[in-house]
This record gives structure tokens, sequence and C-alpha cells, in this order.
């Protein structure tokens, strides 16, 4: 039969301080909360940013795909403007998105007039999604805005 050594005071009487059996399994636990709250929260926050932001990246490449099989038949006339937009899909994927049509080279809103009709012409396209960091809310935003830009001459 083997026999619990434990260590003694002067007087006989038993000392936990030489007894150190338990202490591991309570580090253990304070170093798991420390490592979830400082390394696991943050990095799932990033995840989840990451996640929405290619789902919405990619709605909008998938919008930017669909109008250039489609593009607006006459940049100078604001009601084939109006139509175009109007026969867009409103949301894809979840996302709303929001179509413009510039013309020129710094960019003017479409409808163009006559003589920039010639000039470089593309689409932008625009959505927002929001977030809801757990732990990174300053460094994340909340609500993100992403914008994707086509030309289409």
């Amino acid at each position: 039969m083997s026999e619990v050594r434990t260590s003694r005071h002067k007087n006989g009487k038993r000392s936990f301080v030489g007894d150190q059996r338990g202490a591991a399994a309570f580090e253990m636990a304070i170093i798991y909360l420390v490592l979830v709250f400082s390394l696991l929260l943050p990095l799932a926050d990033l995840a989840i940013a990451g996640f929405r932001f290619i789902s919405a990246q990619q709605a909008l490449r998938d919008m930017g795909q669909r109008t250039q099989y489609s593009p607006p038949a006459d940049v100078t006339d604001p009601s084939v403007i109006s139509a175009w937009k109007s026969a867009l899909p409103a949301t894809i994927s979840g996302f709303t998105i929001t179509p413009q049509v510039y013309c020129g080279s710094p960019g003017t809103v479409a409808p163009c007039s006559s003589g920039a009709a010639s000039i470089v012409k593309y689409y932008t396209f625009s959505t927002t999604f929001t977030l809801t960091p757990m732990v990174l809310g300053s460094a994340l935003c909340s609500s993100c805005t992403i914008t994707y830009t086509q030309r289409f001459q």
C-alpha cells in the first residue's frame, strides 16, 4: 500500500502549501480564459468580417458580370438609364446594390452630354453590410460600404 506524504509544520499539523496537486488544474482555467478572450474572440471577429466582405464583393462582381452583357442602350437619355437601372436586380445574395453609370475621365454621373458619350464610360456598384464585432468594435466598421468599378466601353 502506498502512503501519501504531506508536509508537516513543526507543531505536527498538516500544511497545504506543500501539497500542489490541484494547482495545474486551477492555472489551466485561468490560461483558458485569457486565450479565449484575447486570441480566439478577436480572430472570430476578423473571420466574420472577412466572410461578409468577400460575400459583398462577390455580389458586386456578379452585378458587374450581369451588366457587362446588358449595358444601357443610350447613356445620353435619362429615361433609358432609369429603365436600365430598374431592370437590374435590386439585391444579389442578400446585398442591396446601388448602380451608377459615369461618363468621362474624372467621371460625371449619367446621363452624359452628347459630346461626352464617346468618352470612357464605366459602372460603379456599391453595397453596405453591417458587422457586430464581439471584441474588436473600435477596430472594425459597424456599417461598411464597399464599391466595385468596371469599364464598359
